[in-house]
């Protein structure tokens, strides 16, 4: 059987909304990554503006992420 990857999430505030649905998320170690809506956050039309803090799994290299929460 297959192992279930560990995501490796993060916890930051949308600085800047761009184009697609995609954002400038700062994350609360001081790094910025650009991140896309996850599916289920399209499929259920949740709202995400600038200011809101959000959870983000982070790609293996850390410089793209998918946002999976709004908090």
């Amino acid at each position: 059987m297959s192992e279930q990857k560990k995501e490796n999430t993060a916890i930051g505030t949308i600085n800047e909304a761009l184009p697609n649905t995609t954002f400038k998320v700062e994350l609360r170690d001081g790094r910025e990554v650009h991140a896309y809506l996850s599916g289920k956050m399209r499929m259920n039309r949740i709202k995400v503006l600038v200011g809101d803090t959000v959870e983000v799994v982070l790609d293996d290299y850390g410089s793209k992420g998918r946002i999976v929460k709004r908090m």
